[in-house]
């Protein structure tokens, strides 16, 4: 058992850069000496939820899928929005039963399992639907992946925050982002180069693949999980759920720090919705061979692997800084985009020029998630953490369905006027990032 736990101890130095593993700012005492085999526990459970977020995203693989099977486009569009908005509107109320227990990362196991057992259940969907039938299946699966991603999200920063220091919060996410990135582009490489994915009956194969084994990496993530050492938690905070989530809200407006985040956080949402409408315009000038499923997932394996450690290091020292400089990376890249088009379109065609808007694109929505997941972990403590994550995530998830109107500016005025609100509403959010006050620690 004593060199078990020097050698996670070892690694742990490692990865965190805490040579005697005895940071511990912000946890409870008797946490510090179990933080080596939490931070890698979680370590290994996030980064096998993130390569499984990228194997079957729902910007890119879930779409395809569907169009493969003949779906309606209908369907198609309906991916994102549910996948997002379902997966942080119910946080509110999930957060009050959060906090009557005092163990909560059985929540996160619980979760994990649910959102496995979803794509498994689309991989079965797979092998006997298609066309609507198949889509109201994915659809319908996808609304519990969802919500079953909430249960987590809520649940691992109130489990972060219990369990690793200050200082080391951003580093793991960070690292969880290059390491499932890093796998990702390998997998992004066998697509492309595997000519039989071109072919129907290979291409099936390969969603069932897809399907399958990101199922799996919930599971595996799940039992990784399980095995982080969280002590007791306050239980504070009991009552109706509905009547504590409507009061809940009015943090927003009583504590201003908080409201400042989530006003914040709200703008640089321009970054998420950024990536599509870039690709909508490189499709428009080329053959679909920087879009192929394959190209795509390489952009963003390797957008996760050079930029996750980068950001979540810059995270621990002023996460605020690392919101507002991922929101005017995108700001820039829609904005080269745009120049390109109106110029000299066809640049868009080369597939140098569309990889690198693309790769850029989504390292600046990298920088946005672990900026603002690291600066609200930091800025809250252990009795209001998991009630500030579900406050904020549940206005967000409004704002994110409200965000379906995009479609309609796009209909009727054109992709360039959508990116030309983005880019304004990615400038607004660098401005409110770099007015927020600092919640990092700068010793170590």
């Amino acid at each position: 058992m004593a060199d078990k736990k020097r050698w996670s101890e070892r690694i742990y130095g490692v990865l965190a850069e805490d040579e005697d593993a005895r940071v511990c700012k912000d946890i409870p005492d008797e946490a510090c000496n179990e933080q080596p085999k939490a931070f890698l526990a979680m370590l290994v459970a996030l980064s096998l939820t993130k390569l499984g977020d990228a194997l079957v995203s729902a910007r890119l693989v879930l779409p395809w899928m569907l169009s493969a099977t003949g779906a309606p486009a209908f369907f198609i569009s309906l991916l994102v929005p549910l996948r997002e908005s379902l997966s942080l509107l119910p946080q509110l109320f999930i957060a009050q039963r959060l906090r009557e227990q005092p163990i909560r990362k059985w929540f996160w196991v619980a979760g994990s399992i649910g959102q496995a057992l979803s794509l498994l259940a689309m991989a079965l969907g797979l092998g006997v639907l298609s066309g609507a039938s198949f889509a109201w299946w994915v659809v319908a699966w996808l609304c519990v992946f969802s919500v079953s991603r909430g249960v987590c999200s809520v649940t691992d920063k109130d489990v972060v925050g219990k369990t690793v220091s200050k200082s080391r919060r951003g580093r793991l996410t960070g690292i969880a982002s290059s390491v499932s990135g890093a796998i990702t582009l390998g997998v992004a490489l066998v697509i492309l180069f595997t000519p039989a994915f071109s072919e129907g009956e290979s291409q099936m194969f390969v969603f069932y693949a897809l399907l399958l084994g990101a199922g799996l990496l919930w599971l595996f993530a799940a039992v990784s999980y399980a095995q982080v050492p969280e002590i007791k938690g306050a239980t504070e905070g009991g009552g109706n759920a509905i009547r504590t989530a409507l009061k809940s809200i009015k943090l927003v407006i009583e504590e201003p720090q908080f409201g400042h985040f989530v006003v914040t956080r709200a703008f640089l949402v321009a970054s998420a919705f950024a990536i599509p409408y870039i690709v909508v315009l490189i499709q428009q000038q080329s053959d679909g061979e920087l879009t192929s499923l394959g190209g795509m997932m390489l952009a963003s394996g390797l957008a996760g692997m050079l930029a996750g450690n980068f950001w979540g290091r810059w995270s621990d020292r002023a996460s605020h800084h690392v919101m507002a400089a991922a929101a005017v990376v995108a700001a820039v890249v829609m904005a080269v985009t745009l120049l390109m088009h109106a110029a000299q379109a066809s640049w868009l065609s080369l597939p140098w020029v569309g990889g690198l808007l693309i790769f850029s694109a989504a390292v600046a929505h990298h920088g946005a998630r672990v900026g603002r997941k690291t600066y609200l972990i930091d800025m809250a403590n252990q009795t209001n953490r998991a009630q500030y994550t579900a406050v904020s995530n549940t206005l967000i998830g409004i704002l994110l369905l409200a965000g379906g109107l995009l479609g309609f500016v796009d209909q009727w005025f054109g992709t360039d006027v959508v990116l030309m609100v983005l880019i304004a509403l990615s400038l607004i959010a660098a401005w409110q990032a770099v007015r927020l006050p600092s919640v990092s620690d700068e010793e170590t």
